[in-house]
């Protein structure tokens, strides 16, 4: 199961690296050749990069910070965790190492980080955000 779960880990598309700058959401988008939506909240803007794939990897960007404090995505493919997460990664990889998944999600949960992700083939979803750098009064239930 676990060979399966880093076979699904493996890059299909980039996106947006969690914890990084608003920049990296344009940048990513070009380079996926992705359609961007820009959508504004109280607080923070939300930009969703719908993949060649049908993937939806949806970017939460703090408008005081300008970073990214949250990432979502659902769809037919995983995107690339790795570039999603950005350092964060590595403590995912390390948790599907050490938790039995035969369910076919993971979850971690640390005060600095929060990752959920789950589904098979064809259908994938999850989100991962970083608790210290919500912005006030945002509701964790949004990030989807």
């Amino acid at each position: 199961m676990l060979v399966s779960l880093l076979a699904m880990l493996s890059p299909l598309e980039a996106g947006a690296t969690l914890g990084g700058t608003e920049s990296s959401v344009g940048a990513d988008q070009t380079h996926m050749h992705a359609r961007r939506e820009k959508k504004d909240g109280s607080g923070y803007s939300v930009h969703e990069i719908t993949l060649p794939s049908a993937t939806a990897v949806r970017e939460f960007v703090s408008a005081a910070s300008g970073q990214v404090f949250a990432v979502a995505w659902q769809g037919p493919f995983m995107p690339d965790l790795k570039q999603v997460l950005g350092d964060h990664f590595d403590d995912f990889v390390e948790s599907a190492r050490r938790v039995p998944h035969a369910s076919g999600s993971l979850s971690v949960r640390k005060p600095e980080l929060v990752i959920h992700s789950g589904g098979h083939m064809r259908a994938f979803s999850g989100m991962a955000y970083l608790p210290g750098q919500l912005p006030e009064g945002f509701d964790i239930e949004d990030i989807r």
